[in-house]
């Protein structure tokens, strides 16, 4: 089932192998164990994994009920203007949603692209027509089969391309575009403007408002993030006491709504523990 709220983490921590796991293979049952029922397996520094083991790791999600989605390479660009760089984005996500139908997921998150040289508007017209133009290709080669998701992620730096407006408003494309709200990203873009019921509410209404009830299966990060004047920073754990945001206003954003989202933990160290300390903010509401 998937239309259910779900919690997991991005990766593995450092406790999985200190209870003598040594391999994600061994992931599902672990997570299930503790109570969790999602995995983000990254993609971002490149391919490393086999299509086999992904079938291994997925037969595996399968049986302890943890769904898993995949992050797509950080360098992919869609605003690049460079024809051949595009090609090679392209690439990222046709060879990211194979291994994706591999381990049985749904999901395929991505950073879609930075401004570099170009103004913000160039940037954003750039992506809407490489979007298309990659979408036509993704239909035609049936790689969304099975319900597979584009869900693209919102940033935490002004270069990037990635506001939560600019992400809905892309999402609208087409009905396998499906946001990531990384509320860690938001507050860092923000300066730390997250703090109330309200100012998630917000965020989550305009989504539904644009996008109607696939909104309310989008995907989040979620994660305490250090800022400054130019954005996000680094990611630090849940017990971090300076910086936001804070899980229990979206909480009950997230219930009152009816969302059921699948939420990822991205906590520097703890993102399992963490996950489960959200959860369990979640089930207090």
């Amino acid at each position: 089932m998937i239309d259910k709220i779900r919690f997991g983490p991005s990766g593995n921590q450092k406790l999985f192998y200190e209870q003598g796991h040594k391999h994600s293979i061994e992931a599902p049952m672990w997570l299930h164990s503790m109570g969790l029922d999602a995995y983000e397996f990254s993609f971002g520094r490149g391919f490393t994994i086999k299509e086999d083991t992904a079938r291994k790791i997925g037969e595996e999600a399968k049986k302890y009920d943890v769904l898993i989605s995949c992050h797509a390479p950080y360098y992919i660009n869609l605003a690049n203007p460079d024809p051949l760089m595009i090609e090679k984005s392209f690439g990222y996500f046709t060879r990211g949603l194979t291994l994706l139908e591999c381990f049985g997921g749904r999901d395929y998150v991505v950073h879609i692209g930075s401004c570099g040289k170009l103004s913000r508007e160039e940037a954003i017209s750039n992506i809407k027509t490489n979007l298309k133009n990659l979408l036509v290709i993704l239909k035609n080669g049936d790689f969304l089969k099975n319900g597979k998701r584009l869900c693209i992620e919102t940033m935490g730096k002004p270069q990037q391309i990635g506001t939560y407006e600019e992400i809905i408003d892309l999402c609208t494309m087409d009905e396998c575009l499906v946001p990531t709200f990384d509320f860690g990203h938001i507050n860092a873009l923000t300066g730390g403007t997250l703090k109330t019921y309200d100012d998630y509410k917000k965020i989550l209404d305009l989504a539904v408002e644009k996008l109607g009830e696939r909104a309310k299966s989008c995907h989040i990060h979620f994660s305490k993030i250090e800022y400054g004047d130019k954005g996000e920073i680094r990611h630090l754990n849940y017990d971090d006491t300076v910086y936001g945001p804070d899980f229990a206003p979206l909480a009950k954003a997230l219930k009152d709504l009816n969302f059921t989202p699948t939420v990822i933990c991205e906590s520097k160290d703890n993102m399992a523990t963490d996950s489960l300390i959200m959860k369990g903010i979640y089930e207090s509401v």
